[in-house]
C-alpha cells in the first residue's frame, strides 16, 4: 500500500509540473517530454520476460494414494478417481469433468474437459530423487485458439506419506521454463479513456473508471475492472461470482519496460516480471 501511494503521488507531482509549464522559443524540453511520454505510454504489444519472473506463492497439496486422487488446496477442494476416466466435477468455471491416470510410479497425467471439448492437460513427473518434479501443460480453454504450452518445474516442500504416489505431497514453483509465444504477448491501446486488450484469443475494451467489463472469450464468467492509477500505472482487478480472483499492477518506466505485479487473491500468492514492447 504504502509503495502504491508513493508511485502515484510521484507521477502526479511530475504530472501538475508538466501541465504548468510554458516553454520558451527555441526550448527543447517539450521534445523530451513527449518523448517520455510516448516511452511511458501503455500502447504496443508485449512479451513477457520468463527470466524477470519473482515467483512468491503458498505450496499446493495432492494426493495420489489407494485409487483416488485429491488437491486439498484447489478452490473448492477436488476429490475424484484415478483410473483414467473422465468424472463429473461441480463448481468449477473453467472444466465440469477431469480424468486423471497414473503413467508410472513417477508420472500422473490429468486431463480437463468442459462438456465435450477438451480445455487442458497437465503432466506431472516427479524426479528421481523425489525432490523436484516437471510440470508440462497445455492450455486450450480458450475456442479457437492455439494451445499454450507451458513447462515449469516445481521443488517438494512436505513429502508424500507412505504408500501414496511419488506426485502426493506439498509443492511449490520455482521456475517457469518456458510458455509458448501465444502465453507471454498482449496487446494494449489507450483510446482516451478506455483501455483495450487483447491476448491468446481474449479481449476486453474497459472504461478506466473501475466499472466491471466482461471479457471476450473468457468462458469461466471473469470480469475485469481497470483503474488508471498513475499517468504511468494501470491496475486490472479480475472478479468471478462477485469475489476479488487476482490484481495485475502494471508500471510502465521511462525505459520503456513494464513492471508487473500480479497477486492472486484466493491463494495469497504473488509474482512479479517485466514485459518489453515488442
Amino acid at each position: 500500500m504504502t509503495r502504491t501511494v508513493l508511485m502515484l503521488s510521484s507521477a502526479m507531482l511530475l504530472i501538475v509540473a508538466g501541465c504548468n509549464r510554458q516553454d520558451a522559443p527555441g526550448n527543447d524540453s517539450a521534445g523530451e517530454m513527449n518523448q517520455s511520454a510516448a516511452a511511458t505510454s501503455i500502447d504496443g504489444t508485449w512479451k513477457v520476460d520468463l527470466a524477470s519472473a519473482q515467483i512468491e506463492e503458498k505450496p499446493y497439496s495432492l494426493l495420489l494414494k489407494d485409487g483416488t486422487y485429491s488437491c486439498s488446496t484447489c478452490e473448492p477442494p477436488l476429490t475424484v478417481a484415478a483410473d483414467g476416466a473422465f468424472h463429473a466435477v461441480p463448481d468449477r468455471p473453467y472444466y465440469d469433468s477431469i480424468s486423471v491416470k497414473t503413467v508410472d510410479d513417477k508420472t500422473v497425467m490429468t486431463v480437463r474437459k468442459k462438456g465435450d471439448r477438451i480445455v487442458g492437460e497437465t503432466t506431472r513427473t516427479v524426479a528421481a530423487d523425489g525432490k523436484s518434479m516437471t510440470v508440462n501443460a497445455s492450455d486450450s480453454s480458450t475456442p479457437g485458439t492455439t494451445p499454450i504450452l507451458s513447462k515449469a518445474t516445481e521443488t517438494r516442500v512436505e513429502s508424500a506419506p507412505a504408500g501414496a504416489h511419488a506426485i502426493s505431497g506439498s509443492w511449490k514453483t520455482a521456475k517457469i521454463d518456458s510458455v509458448s509465444d501465444e502465453g507471454l504477448k498482449v496487446t494494449f491501446r489507450l483510446d482516451g479513456e478506455t483501455l483495450n486488450m487483447n491476448g491468446a484469443g481474449q479481449s476486453y475494451a474497459a472504461k478506466l473508471d473501475g466499472s466491471d467489463t466482461p471479457i471476450k472469450g473468457d468462458i469461466g464468467g471473469t470480469i475485469v475492472s481497470v483503474e488508471r492509477v498513475a499517468p504511468n500505472i494501470f491496475r486490472e482487478t479480475f472478479k468471478r461470482d462477485g469475489k476479488v480472483r487476482s490484481v495485475n499492477t502494471m508500471t510502465i518506466g521511462e525505459d520503456g519496460k513494464m513492471s508487473i505485479l500480479s497477486e492472486d487473491k484466493i491463494r495469497t500468492g504473488s509474482s512479479r516480471y517485466t514485459a518489453t514492447r515488442q
